[in-house]
C-alpha cells in the first residue's frame, strides 16, 4: 500500500504544485491523498495512477479556491514559491517543463481553477479530455472549452517559454553586472521597454507593494536598492527546472528570475518573503 503510494508522490506533488504554486500546499494535499488511499479498497482501484490524480487534483482546487481569496488580501504582489525541479517529479518532456517554469505558474494565477486544472492535466500530463472530465466533474465538451479559453488566457500557442538556460543566464548576468555597477546603458539594452518587475516581500522583507512598469521604472527602482541595500555575492541556482539566481543583501536574500522575450528581460520576479526561500539554492 505505502509502496504503491511512494511510487507516484512525485508526480502527484508535481501535479499539486502546478495547480497551487505553492509546495507546502502541495505537500498539505499530497499528505491528505495518502490518508485517503489508505483508507480506501484497492480491489475498487483500477487504475493506482487515475485515482491518485484525481484525489491529488479534487484537493487542490478545493484548496486553490480558498488559497484564491487569501491571495487577494496578501501584502503585494504574490509570487509563486521557487522549487527545484527535481522536487516535483519527472521532467522529461517539453510539456512538463514548460508547465513548471516560473514564468508560466505566474501566468497561472490568470486562470479560474477548472481553467487551472484542465490546462496543467491536459498540456503537462497529457490525459484525455474524457478523464480530465472525471476529474474536474464537467463534460469532455466544457473541458475543451477550458482548455481553449486558459489557454487564450495564458498567451496562445504562440507563447512558448524559453527554456534556453545559457540565454537566461548571460541576460541575468548582464542584468547584474549593470545593476551592481549603476549601468543605466547596459540595462537599458538588456531590459525590454515594457519590462514589468514583481517582488514578493509577503510583508515579511520591505518590498514594493505593485508591479513596477516600465524600463525606466524598473531601472530607477533597482538602482534604489542597490543604493540602500548593496548587493553581496549571488550564486546560480535551478528553479523550476530553469536558471535564477540567489542574491544576499544587507539584511536578507533573494530568489530572482527572469522571462525572456525577444532577446531581453520582460519580466523581473524577486522573491523575498523568506517563508518561500527554504527550497531553493
Amino acid at each position: 500500500m505505502i509502496e504503491e503510494f511512494e511510487e507516484h508522490r512525485g508526480l502527484l506533488l508535481g501535479v499539486a504544485y502546478r495547480l497551487l504554486g505553492s509546495m507546502w500546499d502541495a505537500e498539505d494535499v499530497v499528505q491528505e491523498a495518502f490518508l485517503r488511499w489508505s483508507g480506501t479498497d484497492r480491489a475498487e482501484v483500477r487504475s493506482v495512477r487515475a485515482f491518485l490524480m484525481t484525489v491529488v487534483t479534487r484537493l487542490a482546487l478545493d484548496q486553490l479556491r480558498s488559497a484564491r481569496v487569501r491571495r487577494e488580501t496578501y501584502p503585494g504582489p504574490w509570487l509563486p514559491e521557487p522549487v527545484a525541479g527535481d522536487q516535483v517529479g519527472p521532467l522529461d518532456t517539453v510539456e512538463l517543463r514548460d508547465s513548471l517554469s516560473y514564468a508560466t505558474l505566474h501566468l497561472m494565477e490568470r486562470l479560474t481553477p477548472p481553467e487551472r486544472a484542465v490546462v496543467v492535466l491536459r498540456e503537462a500530463f497529457q490525459l484525455p479530455y474524457e478523464e480530465i472530465a472525471a476529474v474536474v466533474g464537467v463534460s469532455a465538451s466544457t473541458c475543451r472549452q477550458l482548455f481553449r479559453r486558459g489557454k487564450e488566457r495564458l498567451g496562445g500557442d504562440d507563447r512558448r517559454v524559453s527554456l534556453e538556460e545559457g540565454e537566461h543566464r548571460r541576460l541575468l548576468e548582464r542584468f547584474m553586472v549593470a545593476a551592481s555597477g549603476g549601468d543605466l546603458s547596459e540595462l537599458t539594452n538588456v531590459l525590454a521597454e515594457d519590462v514589468v518587475a514583481y517582488t514578493d516581500g509577503g510583508g515579511r522583507v520591505r518590498a514594493a507593494l505593485r508591479p513596477v512598469v516600465g524600463r525606466d521604472r524598473v531601472m530607477a527602482f533597482v538602482a534604489g536598492l542597490v543604493r540602500r541595500f548593496g548587493v553581496g555575492e549571488y550564486s546560480w541556482i535551478d528553479v523550476n527546472g530553469g536558471v535564477g539566481l540567489r542574491i544576499g543583501m544587507s539584511q536578507s536574500s533573494q530568489v530572482v528570475v527572469a522571462e525572456v522575450s525577444g532577446g531581453r528581460i520582460c519580466r523581473l520576479f524577486a522573491v523575498m518573503n523568506p517563508d518561500k526561500l527554504a527550497r531553493v539554492g
